[in-house]
């Protein structure tokens, strides 16, 4: 039988007792420094995914929004797994609902055909005005702004006598809310959006009171909560907006 030679290595950076003696006699090379393997860094999140939040899925389709449920790169504790399912149940509601845009102006022959008769799936907000009213004015450039936005929901305008006969002109600006030829919601007066100083973001907020549907809702809940979400959203940034603008004006009084 062949002889053996065992070659035994001890721990990494160990030394023996005579190996310490010999290098302090010279006889031996320092003693190299323990290795230690560099920390440890996340590789660069080159796609920007790294930090999920709510605008990162802002810019994203329905198609991609369905890709990243099976993601296994998004399975952690940053992904907002619920507001992507919100966004998501958000972008079919629009994509079923058919598209306005803008106001329509209708007279009274109009109204049944454009208001009673529409698809139950469509909500209609009318708004009964007239000319050289400026409360009426200032609803109108709001409902304008609000059609462009949410254009999934039918707004039109109809002067008030030609809709009701002899209807007060103390009672304008009215709005009246309609779904599957049944109003939803009647609205007379100003005051119900913020009076004089009502905004778009106030008008969307007081229907959504009412029923988010109105604005692109449905009978998912899930969409309703992302529609309810939004106004909400846009209400309050409007609101701290103006309490800024407010500040300012009355440091440039001082």
């Amino acid at each position: 039988m062949g002889d053996y030679h065992f070659v035994y290595k001890d721990l990494e950076g160990s030394s023996t007792e005579w190996d310490d003696l010999q290098r302090k006699f010279g006889n031996l090379p320092p003693k190299p420094a323990p290795f230690k393997p560099p920390a440890w860094t996340p590789a660069p999140d080159d796609d920007g995914r790294g930090a999920k939040s709510k605008e990162w899925l802002e810019n994203k389709t329905e198609d991609e929004l369905d890709e990243l449920e099976d993601d296994p790169d998004l399975d952690d504790a940053r992904f907002l797994e619920e507001y992507r399912k919100k966004r998501l149940a958000e972008l079919k509601g629009k994509a079923s609902k058919p598209r306005f845009g803008s106001v329509l102006p209708i007279v009274g022959a109009d109204f049944v055909r454009e208001v009673s008769q529409a698809p139950p799936e469509v909500w209609v907000v009318v708004h009964l005005y007239k000319d050289g009213f400026p409360e009426c004015e200032i609803l109108g450039q709001c409902l304008d702004e609000m059609a462009a936005k949410y254009s999934s929901t039918k707004f039109v305008k109809i002067i008030s006598t030609d809709c009701i006969p002899n209807y007060p002109d103390r009672n304008l600006p009215t709005v009246l809310v309609y779904n599957s030829s049944n109003v939803k919601a009647t609205y007379v007066g100003l005051h119900h959006f913020g009076g004089r100083h009502c905004t778009p973001e106030s008008v969307a907020f007081t229907f959504c009171q009412t029923d988010p549907a109105v604005l692109g809702g449905g009978s998912d809940e899930s969409i309703n909560e992302a529609v309810m979400d939004k106004v909400r959203k846009g209400f309050i940034e409007k609101v701290v907006a103006e309490r800024e603008q407010d500040r300012g004006d009355s440091s440039d009084d001082d």
